[in-house]
């Protein structure tokens, strides 16, 4: 009989008791659950919201660069509340020189400045002569009203009280100078192309528009700075724009008047765009450019109208290219289309419009279907969001030709930007209070979106090792997600990356895909065209999935604590031999989500539609060869000695970095296989700094190695392994990783050496 050899590597673990509050529920933390707001997270039995229902007439004076309009408003009072003013914002008073927003920033004087830096020390002085002039307010009956004006937002005095069930109309003409986007900054303005001296329009938080007054916050008056975006109250639009002649105008919402605003031949387009199968130019490429170097000095309107939405934007230009066709979701035609300058011709003709397409259909999978007529993609050098209309980017060389990084860069923003029609647009969260709910929740879905375009497209945010860098930074440069976004040093990766990662990770790695896509679903169902609150998503996601995720609130959205689990001692029976050569090999880079998205033969558009299909997809990498490696043990041939035919290991871990987290462990063994375990988070419940575990093998173990497929954004893999190994050094790992693909133009170098 062979007697028993206990032998510990590495440190030994502690006993001391640490329970703290990371498992405590969250209640306490939230709005008290009411008649409005259930505790479940679904909208109470007397849950309400108010609506406002606008009538513009507006017109774009092209060679002064302003825009006057005339508004009739008409508000309806749902809530329990009387009311004896009510709230508007005015959104281009962020460009008013007197704004607080230009001087509340720091700034510094560097050794070497440009203009442009130069203008930074003090925004205001290239400012002059912007923001919204109020030309008078009136009621129905064309009274005067009192009005005051505080910076971004305008309060109106009403004549007599507006009561439950009552609505007021009133009227509001107003004026102001559209700023250069391109200079000024904001997120709509014109932006001047020199070479042939014309303008594109991008007409956004341009008219005076209603506050959101709710129950649990009552008026959401908080000032625009620039930053944290908007909280918007649901309504009808009719809106009259009237630019010039040879001007092609796009909105939210359906034109109601193509037949007097397109040509003949544009308009048998459009009837043919209706049930096709590709896109087609209804605004072709030569007319484009002819109507470039043709302006018109004669004016036409355009008439759009837009059911239940909570804003309303616009774009005008006589250099727009226009493709359309139509998508389908659940037998509900969608128009999907594109509008975009002769200088992005090459990427938005090729990908645009089905693009759209695609991440209508795939958000509609996970969330509701979309329950808009129209999707829209601008190509405006920019990336901004609204009801049925975006803003994007992806101009190419003047060849032609264009980088890997600037397709890829394009296929994101305008998933990225239409995806937003869920999230807020329908899903109405509270931009100004809360930017992850809108930005990080569509971000994560953005991830789902790419992966099922292609399943190689490579995802800046989603996967947890990307959010790493991030995590392990100094803790003076971090802030909770749940901080509001104009306190936060690295907004980005707060409010975008970071609640993105948080919720791939509940889907991949805390409560399993069949749970988190049924709660998520039901989440975008309570709350489609209402105002949750991140209560509301939180008590959705359990209510709808059985799992307690109050841990889990707490770690990533609560607090600023980094997951770093120690694999710290390792004891077993019988002495392993030591002499072996610790050997590497090589494995091209997948996260766990892309993995199952191929095990599934999940059906990727890129695959589908070959039309997609271009010189990158063909040859991955070509601007910049790299491929992304990680380390795994190889066993050797030598043979270990064996008690009967069982092997117990215990395994000590400690929680550096706060983060509660499962912990998940690859055992590899002598024989050369490979096993995946998974210890639930509540192993942590009692003791959240130190825990021991014990595991009975039927192989003998080679190496262990935490977190094998890097799911849980551990910030420090260096004591993840046993046996201890050298970790590559931090260039090494830069080199490695690189998730955006850049380089060269090897599309051109191709091109150019085809032409000789």
């Amino acid at each position: 009989m062979i007697g028993l050899c206990l032998c510990a590597s590495g440190l030994s673990a502690q006993n001391k008791s640490n329970h703290g509050n990371k498992f405590e529920q969250l209640d306490f933390l939230l709005q008290s659950p009411n008649e409005y707001r259930t505790a479940s997270g679904a909208p109470g039995p007397k849950y309400w919201q108010q609506r406002a229902d606008y009538d513009i007439t507006a017109e774009l004076d092209e060679k002064n660069k302003s825009i006057t309009g005339s508004e009739t408003i008409t508000y309806y009072n749902n809530s329990p509340n009387p009311l004896s003013y009510i709230w508007l914002q005015l959104d281009e008073n962020q460009h008013n020189p007197k704004a607080d927003n230009n001087y509340f920033n720091e700034s510094s004087i560097q050794p070497t400045m440009n203009e442009d830096g130069l203008y930074a020390l003090e925004p205001w002085r290239r400012l002059e002569g912007l923001g919204d002039k109020i030309i008078k307010i009136t009621d129905a009956n064309n009274k005067p009203l009192n009005y005051t004006i505080n910076q971004t937002m305008m309060r109106i005095e009403l004549p007599q009280t507006l009561n439950p069930s009552q609505r007021f109309i009133f009227k509001v003409d107003w004026h102001y100078n559209i700023p250069n986007r391109l200079t000024i900054g904001g997120r709509g303005g014109y932006e001047y192309f020199p070479e042939d001296g014309n303008c594109l329009f991008t007409i956004t938080q341009w008219y005076p528009r209603l506050c959101v007054y709710s129950d649990f916050q009552g008026w959401q008056n908080h000032q625009f700075t620039g930053r944290a975006e908007f909280a918007l109250t649901f309504g009808n639009f009719r809106v009259n724009i009237t630019v010039p002649a040879d001007h092609i105008v796009t909105a939210t919402g359906e034109c109601q008047n193509y037949n007097q605003t397109l040509s003949t031949n544009q308009m048998a387009r459009w009837k043919q765009a209706q049930n096709t199968k590709e896109p087609v130019e209804i605004v072709t490429l030569q007319e484009a450019t002819t109507a470039e170097k043709q302006q018109s000095a004669t004016k036409k309107t355009w008439i759009f109208q837009a059911n239940n939405v909570r804003d309303f934007a616009w774009t005008s230009s006589r250099k727009f290219i226009w493709d359309a066709m139509p998508t389908y979701v659940e037998g509900k035609k969608i128009m999907c289309m594109s509008f975009y300058p002769k200088e992005a011709y090459a990427l938005y003709r090729k990908y645009s419009t089905k693009i759209v397409a695609h991440t209508v259909k795939t958000y509609s999978k996970y969330t509701i279907p979309y329950p808009y007529p129209v999707a829209q993609s601008i190509e405006a050098t920019n990336g901004m969001e609204y009801p049925m209309i975006c803003f994007n980017f992806g101009r190419t060389e003047k060849d032609g030709t264009y980088t890997e990084a600037t397709k890829n860069g394009m296929i994101m923003v305008i998933i990225h930007e239409v995806g937003h029609n869920f999230f807020p647009m329908i899903v109405n969260s509270d931009e100004r209070q809360w930017t992850w709910m809108d930005e990080g929740i569509n971000t994560f879905c953005q991830y789902l979106t790419e992966q099922a375009f292609d399943n190689n497209y490579p995802s800046s945010s989603g996967p947890a090792y990307k959010i790493v860098d991030y995590m392990k930074l100094p803790k003076d440069q971090l802030e909770p997600i749940m901080t509001n976004s104009e306190n936060i040093v690295r907004f980005g990766p707060n409010a975008y990356s970071k609640p993105a990662t948080a919720l791939n990770i509940l889907r991949e790695t805390i409560m399993g895909r069949a749970l988190f896509d049924y709660a998520f679903k039901e989440y975008a169902r309570r709350w489609a065209f209402k105002h949750p609150t991140p209560a509301d998503f939180f008590r959705t996601m359990q209510d709808a999935s059985g799992v307690d995720l109050n841990w889990f609130w707490r770690g990533w959205f609560f607090s600023i604590d980094a997951v770093d689990i120690s694999l710290d001692d390792v004891k077993y029976y019988r002495l392993a031999t030591t002499n072996n050569k610790d050997l590497f090999i090589k494995k091209e880079a997948k996260d766990i989500s892309q993995l199952r998205n191929k095990e599934m033969n999940m059906p990727f558009t890129v695959e589908s539609d070959t039309a997609l299909q271009d010189f990158y997809y063909h040859n991955p990498t070509a601007d910049q060869q790299y491929k992304l490696s990680q380390p795994n043990p190889l066993t050797d041939n030598e043979a270990a000695a064996h008690w009967a035919d069982k092997y117990f290991y215990e395994l000590s871990f400690s929680n550096r970095g706060g983060l509660v987290m499962p912990i998940i462990i690859e055992w590899s063994f002598k024989d050369g296989t490979t096993e995946i375990q998974r210890i639930p988070v509540q192993i942590w419940r009692k003791n959240e700094q130190v825990v021991t575990k014990a595991f009975i093998k039927d192989k003998e173990v080679q190496a262990i190695r935490l977190d094998p497929m890097r799911e849980t954004a551990d910030i420090n893999e260096s004591n993840n392994i046993w046996p201890l190994r050298q970790m590559p050094s931090r260039f090494e790992l830069f080199k490695s990783k690189a998730a955006v693909r850049s380089g060269g133009n090897a599309m051109q170098k191709r091109d150019s050496t085809l032409r000789h």
